[in-house]
């Protein structure tokens, strides 16, 4: 039985789709199942039951899931163990902004001799990376509620995060100081699926549900930057939100960016890591304590 093997298993028991396993691997799909097959024929037995239209773990697979990542995470700690830690591998998001420049900053001052490498992935891709031990820790945005639980993981909160309303620049609204949620009940609004960004998709959407309406549908796009082109072309009236940090680095004289009226809408940042690391660490550490650092001259209240 081989790491690789585990690692292979681990990640698609949790796509539940060799395509997709593969595709977080970076690897061909025959590759994977070649692994898999591989791996079943040691352990004498199925791990996931196929069909053209699902892949399922079966028994065999559950009982196996909670101890390939314990292997996984045990194979991590005794690799970081005997290597002078040079590098600190971070999930982040688009939108981080300003925050992500004053931790870089802060965390180069308290531990000068490790880099940190940046690591761009989905929020449930960065959970899982950080769970297997592909990564240190990774930011996450949280609903009011915090983040679903993981086991394994803890959820540091570091920051809030403020929402703007984006809208056409010609819109009347686009002039005011400030707007409410019901104000937009007229226009379709524009988010990602849930599935992409859970916390931020309940916030607004239950927003909108407390202000009295339930809010249209737009036109589907395929990332924010998609959407706020469609809300600049004009041609069809549209909403959505986007993080102040992010606002302030988005030029575009079509797009206006709003902030909602008090109390506003906001989300928690949140640092992920391994449920009992960041104590002994001292790298893990000094970046926790780089994140709570706040800004020079500001209250630190924004994305």
């Amino acid at each position: 039985m081989e790491l690789r093997q585990l690692a292979y298993f681990v990640t698609v028991a949790e796509e539940l789709h060799f395509g997709r396993a593969a595709e977080r691997l970076h690897i061909v799909q025959s590759a994977v199942s070649q692994q898999i097959r591989r791996l079943e024929r040691e352990l004498g037995t199925d791990l996931f039951d196929r069909s053209p239209r699902h892949v399922r773990l079966t028994g065999a697979g559950e009982r196996l899931l909670p101890e390939a990542r314990t292997v996984l995470a045990a194979a991590e700690r005794a690799r970081a163990a005997v290597a002078r830690r040079t590098v600190l591998r971070v999930g982040t998001s688009t939108g981080l902004g300003a925050h992500l420049d004053r931790v870089l900053d802060a965390y180069a001052e308290l531990a000068p001799g490790t880099g940190v490498e940046l690591v761009s992935a989905p929020a449930r891709e960065r959970t899982a990376q950080v769970r297997d031990g592909r990564l240190d820790a990774a930011f996450l945005r949280a609903g009011p509620d915090g983040p679903e639980p993981v086991a394994g993981l803890r959820a540091v909160p570091v920051w809030q995060e403020p929402l703007m309303a984006a809208l056409p620049a010609r819109h009347p609204l686009a002039a005011a100081p400030d707007v409410a949620v019901a104000d937009l009940a007229g226009l379709p609004l524009g988010l990602t699926e849930r599935r992409n960004h859970p916390a931020l998709v309940d916030l607004v959407v239950g927003a909108c549900h407390d202000a009295g309406f339930t809010p249209r549908p737009g036109p589907r796009t395929g990332t924010l930057q998609d959407t706020l082109a469609t809300i600049g072309a004009g041609a069809s009236p549209l909403w959505t939100v986007v993080y102040a940090s992010h606002a302030r680095v988005v030029h575009s004289s079509r797009v206006a960016f709003v902030p909602f009226r008090s109390p506003g809408l906001a989300l928690t940042t949140v640092l992920v890591v391994r449920d009992g690391e960041g104590d002994s660490d001292d790298a893990l550490a000094a970046f926790r304590e780089a994140c709570r650092k706040p800004p020079p001259n500001s209250d630190d209240h924004d994305h």
